[in-house]
């Protein structure tokens, strides 16, 4: 019987029988031996691998869609029986209903620009060919069921044919005028039965897809369209989380504007999904060839004796364009690469991402804190970058929103940058209610939920760079809670807060005008891949990339002591910061150590590393444990000797600390005795 099936077919569809057979056997032979025979099994090929096997078949595939994909599933299935009836007969294979053939254009010709167009630029031309897009999923519809296939008889001859419904007319089955059997006398019926038990069923879900922001110029409004996800393809993807940017291979079509008095009737492009490829787990693969990794451990070789000189070399190539500000470059790299998330016994998560808030004087703000936003969101794999005045708790974290009768979760700023970056500027500007919203996201790291009757929780693991203004002119000799108006709460949850007052220093001044004049004359010079001298904004991204997915910094004893002993200092003089010097701010102490162990390149948090975040701490204290006049972060510059530098503020620092640990003990002598 198959055999006589396999003689009928056309041509084109006994090729791609045997190419599937040839190619890829071995996923045929999984398929048969799932044991559930009415699920439906995705089938992966290659798009490339197609043209080269059998170019006019890939060409049909491409110029054809809506007819080729249909013929390749059917392909597959008489592909899979061929197989079925090879097996030896105790592998215990079972004959499945549905396969459907998911092409993959990746490395194909079908990734150029005309095929593969941003969604603001999809026009009509795109129509009826194979397209793909990319995107950020924003908003998934529930899964529904919906009629995909209806057997018709003729009454006159009894020929039986399958009918479609049609997405352009919202899923209705039109009656074709004549029989269309293909015999040599035309029969001509014009009246035909559905046959019982052949209507065939599909899960059925929409999405929409949004063009991803950090591609769009200033000004352009992000577009989206509608995604159509069948069979096995529904509940792949979901609005936030870590797997919402997605790139889908489909056919474009339209559908009918649902039915409005007095709206004109409009058709709205939708695209059926083939193929569904998330791109935020390639990100973590790409990006960093081996000759790249040589180079950063070959860096590390050369600046073995001066590991800080090394250091100071990557941190020039945060924000070049603002001069010196040493403090606020390492406070950056330290926050984006972040520390190890921690996971104890009873399953408590404690986060890894660190948190970052600016604050400066208003003279301060045009120059560099925004800055720094932006420069921040570029080495971030995914970054949203929002303002306060113009973020309120719904935009930040998630709206529900009514479409088509049923409510939707549409995701906010926070969801959208799960595992990369949420940049707030202008933080003071927020509401006091809509400040109150982020304090899960940046502690707890999820969102929960209450809307319309969607009770659930949504992903935040994000990390908050923010940028305030003091209220009014900013007074050292008040607590941060009260310069900043930001409530204790919500402090205590930011690792650093830099504090940047624009003090009158005349040398200082001198540096940085000299600096500005003369960045004309260095701009036209060429910039050489030299990493002794520069670190340009593609090698530190897939520095951070490749340092956060290969190391994971345990503590020393000596790191343990040094962070242990410098958190009860601080909790004895915390008069003025008792908003700061909570438990949190011993999680930040780990998380920004391991941090800079990571930015050392080293898989083991040592005292350097745990000095440095101490002198980072530091330097987001308004008064200082330790060093008793502490330098302003804006005029922080970068010294010619980083590493004896350091010496000396190691041994004013353990001074400082060895002190504390003597009179513990003798505390606990006189306690004993």
């Amino acid at each position: 019987m198959d055999s006589c099936n396999e003689e009928e077919v056309p041509m084109r569809l006994h090729s791609a029988v045997e190419y599937l057979l040839h190619s890829h056997s071995d996923q045929l032979r999984s398929i048969i031996l799932s044991p559930d025979p009415k699920l439906h099994y995705p089938l992966f090929v290659d798009y490339a691998e197609l043209m080269d096997a059998d170019p006019p078949l890939a060409r049909l595939v491409f110029a054809n869609p809506t007819d080729y994909l249909r013929f390749f599933d059917q392909a597959a299935i008489l592909a899979h029986k061929r197989v079925l009836k090879d097996m030896v007969s105790h592998e215990k294979g079972v004959e499945k209903k549905f396969i459907h053939v998911r092409f993959n254009v990746c490395g194909s010709p079908l990734e150029f620009p005309e095929t593969f167009p941003t969604i603001g630029r999809v026009r009509v031309k795109h129509r009826g060919i194979l397209l793909t897009l990319k995107g950020t999923v924003i908003r998934s519809g529930a899964v529904k069921m919906y009629e995909g296939q209806r057997t018709y008889q003729c009454k006159k001859c009894k020929h039986m044919f399958p009918l479609y419904p049609e997405l352009e007319t919202r899923n209705s089955i039109t009656l074709p005028s004549i029989c269309p059997s293909q015999r040599s006398n035309p029969c001509e019926g014009t009246k035909f039965l559905c046959v019982e038990n052949t209507t065939v069923c599909h899960d059925y879900q929409e999405i929409k897809l949004q063009e991803s922001t950090q591609v769009l110029g200033v000004g352009v409004i992000p577009r989206l369209i509608l995604v159509i996800l069948q069979d096995d393809l529904v509940d792949i993807v979901k609005a936030g989380g870590t797997t919402d940017d997605v790139i889908i291979t489909g056919i474009l079509t339209a559908k009918w504007s649902p039915d409005l008095k007095d709206v004109r009737c409009d058709l709205d492009p939708i695209l059926i999904a083939n193929h569904v490829r998330k791109t935020n787990e390639m990100k973590l693969e790409i990006d960093i060839p081996d000759d790249v990794a040589m180079k950063f451990k070959q860096f590390w070789l050369d600046f073995r004796d001066t590991p800080l000189k090394g250091r100071n070399t990557i941190l020039q190539g945060i924000c070049p364009q603002v001069f010196g500000l040493f403090t606020v470059k390492l406070a950056v790299a330290l926050t984006l690469i972040g520390g190890v998330q921690h996971v104890d016994a009873s399953g408590t998560k404690i986060r890894g991402e660190s948190h970052l808030l600016l604050v400066g004087d208003p003279v301060f703000t045009g120059t560099g804190k925004s800055q720094f936003l932006k420069f921040a969101a570029k080495l971030s794999n995914r970054s949203v970058i929002t303002t306060g005045l113009g973020s309120t708790s719904a935009g930040l974290t998630v709206t529900a929103v009514k479409d088509g009768g049923e409510w939707m979760l549409e995701a906010g700023a926070l969801v959208l940058a799960d595992g990369g970056l949420c940049c707030i500027d202008e933080f003071d500007s927020m509401r006091e209610h809509d400040r109150a919203t982020i304090h899960e996201a940046m502690e707890q790291q999820t969102i929960s939920v209450a809307k319309a009757g969607l009770v659930t929780t949504l992903s935040t693991r994000t990390i908050v760079f923010g940028a305030t203004n003091p209220k009014g002119h900013y007074d050292p000799d008040q607590p941060l809670s009260v310069n900043t108006a930001l409530s204790g709460p919500l402090l205590s949850r930011f690792d650093i807060v830099l504090v940047l007052l624009d003090t009158k220093n005349p040398e200082w001044d001198a540096v940085v005008s000299s600096h500005i004049l003369g960045e004309g004359e260095y701009g036209n010079g060429k910039q050489d891949e030299d990493l002794a001298n520069i670190w340009s904004l593609s090698i530190l991204r897939r520095y951070i990339g490749y340092v956060k997915n290969h190391f994971k910094p345990v503590l020393t004893k000596e790191a343990e002591k040094v962070i242990s002993s410098y958190y009860q200092l601080q909790r004895r003089s915390a008069t003025h910061n008792a908003a700061r010097t909570t438990v949190r701010m011993l999680e930040s102490l780990i998380r920004l150590a391991q941090a800079h162990a990571r930015l050392m390149f080293r898989n083991e948090v040592t005292r350097l590393d745990a000095i440095a975040a101490i002198l980072c701490i530091e330097s987001s204290m308004t008064i200082s444990a330790i060093i008793d006049s502490i330098g302003n972060a804006l005029h922080s510059n970068f010294t010619e000797n980083p590493d004896e530098e350091y010496a000396k503020q190691e041994k004013l620092i353990l001074e400082k600390l060895s002190l504390i640990d003597e009179s513990l003990e003798s505390n606990g002598l006189e306690g004993f005795n």
